[in-house]
């Protein structure tokens, strides 16, 4: 049985990785502030012997008792709507948090995974993208707390594995979508969903025609095991995402049609610095970790449909 820390982990994929930990046999600390992370989504976990639940910012040190072999750092606002509400604190998360991370790790001797975003590579000029590509991302925007913070992070993990010659790992996770999403996060397959079940009007920002990946979180919290599992050369960063690409107006109607809803599509101003394409080459995964999705857009966003009918 390994020791596992789990940061953000009552977070909408925190939560489903300590689930699917659990259920391997795994001891899960989780550890969460509620900024955006939800004591439901953990709620079923408490009764566990195995779980052990810890009120805690990373922004302050954290300091555990007992022995860890791994950490997964997941914990950031990942919705634009939050961390922009949150600019500060989630730059604060990628910086400071992460230090006190690593350096919780080197002091335990623990395998250390870092939850990286596509958000890295900006508003791409490269498509689809790869590792390689370094990113258009504006420094100064209303989303660079979140662009530039993840990528500072990834400068820390690199930096920490030179110097103390940490078993880092990192991931850039392109859209994700399941069950434990929050309702009122902002991302485009809550908000379409949402508004289909209450009928309400399906609201594109732009004229729709911007693309995006979407990958079912199961299969994303696969890429994250066996991430993790991976020979210690292995480091990263490697994307996890679905490759099949998607406009916002093809999702909007889909939604629809899998709703049965009346909902009308209307059109609002695109937000600054909202890319246009986004899609993952997956080669490294393929290659190195033997991943690729396996759930398509229509069953993944059936099972979403699910879950979200009972939060309202």
């Amino acid at each position: 049985m390994k020791t596992i820390l789990i940061t953000g982990g009552a977070g909408f994929l925190g939560s489903n990785l300590c689930g699917r930990l659990l259920k391997e046999g795994n001891r899960i600390i989780c550890v969460d502030n509620f900024l955006t992370g939800s004591k439901e989504n953990i709620e079923s976990f408490l009764t566990d012997q195995n779980f052990k639940f810890v009120e805690h910012d990373i922004i302050d040190p954290l300091f555990v008792d007992e022995d860890i072999d791994e950490i997964y750092n997941l914990a950031c606002p990942a919705s634009p709507v939050d961390y922009q509400d949150n600019a500060i604190r989630t730059v604060k998360a990628n910086t400071i948090g992460v230090i006190n991370m690593l350096g919780l790790a080197r002091a335990k001797n623990a395998k250390i995974f870092q939850a990286s975003t596509s958000e890295v590579y900006g508003d791409p000029l490269e498509h689809p993208q790869k590792e390689t590509y370094r990113g258009n991302v504006n420094p100064d925007g209303p989303r660079a707390c979140y662009d530039e913070g993840k990528r500072c992070a990834e400068t820390l993990f690199f930096d920490y594995q030179r110097t103390h010659n940490l078993k880092i790992k990192i991931v850039r996770i392109f859209n994700t979508y399941g069950p434990n999403m929050a309702s009122d996060d902002g991302r485009v397959v809550s908000n379409f969903i949402i508004q289909a079940l209450k009928g309400e009007d399906i609201t594109i920002y732009g004229d729709g025609n911007q693309t995006r990946s979407f990958c079912y979180a199961d299969d994303l919290i696969d890429g994250f095991i066996k991430m993790m599992a991976s020979d210690n050369q292995i480091t990263g960063p490697i994307n996890l995402g679905n490759p099949d690409e998607f406009t916002v107006n093809e999702l909007a109607r889909k939604v629809v049609e899998l709703v049965g809803s009346k909902s009308e599509i209307v059109f609002k101003d695109l937000p600054i610095d909202d890319p246009t394409r986004r899609c993952p080459d997956i080669s490294l995964a393929k290659e190195n970790l033997e991943w690729e999705p396996k759930i398509k857009l229509q069953e993944g966003l059936l099972k979403t449909i699910e879950y979200f009918k009972t939060k309202i």
